[in-house]
């Protein structure tokens, strides 16, 4: 099975925490569009015939382009019917006309980016919706039909406090929906964000606060009948994004799209960072995979979800001795309860989940 990521680099205005690649110069989406089914042409061969299993429009702002662009590019694609087929949208653009120029294309999953239910955090974050429209844009989609819909939040926000994020977390179970990604905010070099934070503008919140509002939504969303599966990412029975899933499990999948990355299980390779049609004769940059590389990657991507490593699997890629040289890495882990071992998988405990960032670099070569 095999993957495919769309980046779509368009927005209307730019997030101060983001650090995608994207541009508010909308003029070339004509152009880019054509240039994606291009890139869809000439990397026909890059998956090797494996079958597409799921396509991801993300950005950027995908929902930028019109239901006529996404039909151009689902003509250019051979997939079979069992597709998951993600489009990430802002609330502002999903207005009835825009829903219902999608019912006719295969999309079966909608993730919205909302990040906060309060609208000062809202204007701090620079987006383009308010809180109500937000909650309406969901609304609207469950009427049009959807029946897979994710939400982004956001905590850790200058000022932000354990009540106000949990009547963010308390909306969003109310909306009745299938999936919830939350992320603490990151500084990031060369956003605003950042800028400001060096300007002592803002200031990040402490540790601890930051700590017990991911407590808060691990427990609030499990009560709410939320399975978190995976770090950062919390799903109903049955609607686990399978798209992000393939990238934590090793799955192959093709990037098109300026700045986009793919990955063949032997190299990784993304393209150039231009917004306009000219990524694709910028050419890509690529990387082989050693075998260092691959266990690496084999570690911090398995012990991000919630079943972890399988240790049979890991034995089978990388052999019997980096498996026992790994449990014994891991064996003070063990001893702390912040790494447990169930049947044959080693997974991170509730504990190990605030200090992953620590287990994962003893545990890589």
């Amino acid at each position: 099975m095999a993957s495919i990521y769309f980046h779509i680099p368009f927005c209307k205005k730019r997030c101060i925490y983001c650090d995608f690649f994207s541009s508010v110069d909308c003029h070339a989406k004509v152009a880019y569009v054509d240039a994606l089914c291009r890139e869809v042409e000439l990397r026909k061969d890059y998956l090797k015939g494996e079958a597409i299993e799921t396509i991801y429009f993300g950005g950027g702002t995908p929902s930028q382009l019109s239901a006529g662009d996404f039909r151009k590019i689902f003509q250019n694609l051979s997939f079979g019917g069992e597709v998951e087929i993600t489009l990430e949208s802002n609330p502002d653009d999903l207005i009835p006309e825009y829903l219902d120029s999608l019912k006719n294309l295969p999309f079966n999953r909608i993730s919205l980016g909302i990040q906060s239910f309060h609208d000062d955090e809202l204007r701090f974050l620079n987006r383009r919706h308010t809180a109500e429209p937000a909650i309406q844009a969901v609304k609207r989609c469950q009427e049009t039909g959807f029946q897979n819909i994710s939400i982004d939040l956001m905590y850790g926000l200058p000022n932000q406090t354990l009540a106000k994020w949990r009547i963010t977390l308390q909306q969003a179970i109310d909306l009745k929906i299938q999936h919830i990604s939350a992320y603490h905010l990151m500084y990031e070099s060369g956003t605003p964000l950042f800028d400001l934070w060096q300007r002592g503008k803002i200031h990040p919140i402490d540790e601890e606060l930051g700590v017990a509002m991911f407590e808060q939504l691990i427990d609030r969303l499990s009560k709410a009948g939320f399975e978190q599966y995976e770090i950062s990412n919390f799903a109903r029975s049955g609607c686990h994004s399978r798209h992000n899933s393939a990238y934590w499990n090793g799955t192959p999948y093709l990037g098109i799209g300026a700045s986009a990355h793919s990955y063949n299980r032997i190299s990784r390779q993304w393209n150039s960072c231009i917004a306009g049609a000219g990524y694709l004769s910028a050419g890509f940059e690529m990387e082989l995979l050693d075998e260092k590389a691959m266990f690496n990657d084999f570690i911090i991507t398995r012990l991000r979800t919630m079943k972890g490593i399988d240790l049979n699997e890991m034995q089978s890629l990388f052999g019997k001795k980096k498996t026992d040289d790994c449990l014994r890495q891991a064996e003070k882990h063990l001893q702390n309860q912040l790494l447990q071992i169930e049947e044959t998988h080693l997974r991170l405990s509730r504990k190990g989940i605030f200090v992953s960032d620590g287990i994962m670099s003893d545990l890589i070569l």
